[in-house]
């Protein structure tokens, strides 16, 4: 046999060399020829060649060689191994085997497990330095979806009471300021409002009257001297002829009462004179409406003249209407439950002073300051965002402005997170969809913050103690 033939072992027991690459048989032969090179001869293969195969051996074979032969396809049973076939494979020439053959994949496990290695580290690293940068990035932006788009919005109603007579405006009408919108019955305060003008004209009369009284009082004082002058000259007379015994006592005594009366007379008249003076405020050429009653009854006039106008209710400002279906004809309008029940108002909604109010947690609140940027994204229109800034921060969480709030000095205690309201004013865009009151956005605010190694360990950034100030 020639080196590189293989010999094979047929189940009749026969050994057949095949050349390598053809297939085809080169002889055949029950031992292997003296000029097999490749074949490695023991003493223990001789030995077993010469002894005689077992009965259980000669039986297999027999068996082996009588029986049919199985056709294509069909499974073949696996035939037992002879007691000369390792005898047989050890015949077989060793393969030879190089001298680098095995020196390839021992470098080729060496280089895997670098590989290997390098590729564990440099994840870590990267997974270390990815992380080192979001982190040192963020710190910057505080985000919040509890955050709302407010309006100014009004229940406009009238201070007056009557019957809604008129209704000028319908469901999501856009109205301009000072537009009627809806109108009350008339017809009484403009009853009240005539009684009151006649009633300032009833005073304008009076005051008049009394002016003309005091200078009446006035004539008389002057009348009144000169009776007290006559009357002192008459008693004068009668005392000096008393004294010469020429006049009686009945003379002097009528004189000197004469006298007393007329003294009494003026006195009364200056009195009276005062007191019509006080009446005219002190001064009798002051005009009629510095008097303290003109000026009262001209309040009254006008306290009828507006509840006449208010009877017209217009629009405070330029909005949309809405709650319209709520005031109907004939309605009988309470003045001081109207606003309340919302049945005797309209309600009005400004499309154009609107804002945005977010609840920050106070644990983000560190670095937020008035005027920091924000971006404003809203529910209910994706892909468009619109542009703001920070107004004002509340100076107290809305915990505090509850009608009953919290009571931390229980046993029984929770620590919650407040929050605060932000004021966020909002940039209209033109062509952008109208923000209306009570949406729900997202505001994203740059607060300008670059955290610093120190935080990694608790510390706090230098501008920590310049924004508190700020705030």
């Amino acid at each position: 046999m020639t080196r590189g033939n293989v010999k094979i072992v047929r189940p009749g027991g026969e050994v057949v060399e095949i050349k390598p690459g053809t297939g085809a048989p080169l002889e055949e032969s029950a031992e292997p020829g003296p000029t097999d090179v490749g074949t490695r001869k023991f003493p223990a293969d001789a030995a077993m060649a010469s002894s005689p195969a077992p009965a259980s051996a000669s039986a297999s074979a027999s068996v082996s060689a009588s029986a049919p032969p199985q056709a294509r396809g069909e499974p073949r049973e696996r035939p037992s191994v002879r007691s000369d076939a390792p005898a047989a494979r050890r015949e077989a020439p060793a393969p030879v085997t190089p001298l680098d053959s095995t020196a390839k994949p021992v470098r080729r496990a060496k280089g895997r497990r670098r590989l290997r290695a390098m590729l564990m580290l440099g994840g870590i690293a990267a997974v270390l330095i990815v992380a080192a940068v979001f982190w040192f990035r963020g710190g910057r932006y505080v985000s919040a979806d509890d955050a709302y788009v407010r309006a100014a919005k009004l229940m406009v109603s009238t201070d007056v009471s009557g019957l809604v007579s008129e209704v000028d405006v319908h469901e999501g009408e856009k109205v301009a300021a000072n537009q009627v919108l809806f109108k009350i019955d008339p017809r009484q305060f403009q009853i009240a409002l005539d009684q009151a003008k006649a009633q300032l004209g009833q005073v304008e009369l009076t005051i008049n009257a009394t002016k003309e009284d005091y200078r009446r009082i006035l004539n008389d004082i002057d009348a009144q001297n000169a009776q007290v002058d006559l009357a002192q000259t008459n008693f004068d007379r009668a005392a000096s002829l008393l004294k010469t015994d020429f006049g009686t006592r009945a003379t002097y005594d009528q004189t000197h009462f004469t006298l007393l009366a007329a003294q009494k007379t003026l006195q009364s008249l200056k009195q009276q004179a005062q007191v019509t003076l006080a009446r005219l405020n002190g001064n009798v050429d002051a005009p009629i409406e510095t008097m303290p009653q003109w000026q009262q009854a001209k309040a009254q006039v006008d306290e009828a003249q507006r509840q006449l106008d208010h009877t017209v209710v217009r629009a405070p400002f330029a909005g949309i209407a809405t709650q319209v279906d709520a005031l109907q004809l004939g309605t009988y309008l309470v003045s001081q439950t109207a606003a309340l029940t919302n049945t005797g108002a309209v309600g009005l909604v400004s499309p154009n002073h609107v804002w945005v109010d977010a609840n920050l947690k106070e644990t983000d609140l560190t670095y937020v300051k008035p005027g920091d940027p924000v971006e404003i994204t809203v529910d209910s229109y994706p892909g468009r965002s619109w542009a703001g800034k920070v107004e004002s921060i509340s100076p107290a969480s809305g915990a505090e402005f509850s009608i009953l709030p919290p009571q931390n000095a229980s046993g029984n205690w929770v620590k919650v997170v407040q929050r605060i309201p932000v004021r966020i004013t909002v940039e209209q865009k033109d062509g952008y969809p109208i923000l209306r009151s009570g949406m729900s956005v997202v505001v994203d605010i740059d607060t300008g913050h670059k955290r610093t190694i120190s935080e990694l360990w608790g510390g706090a950034p230098p501008e920590r103690t310049d924004v508190a100030a700020k705030n």
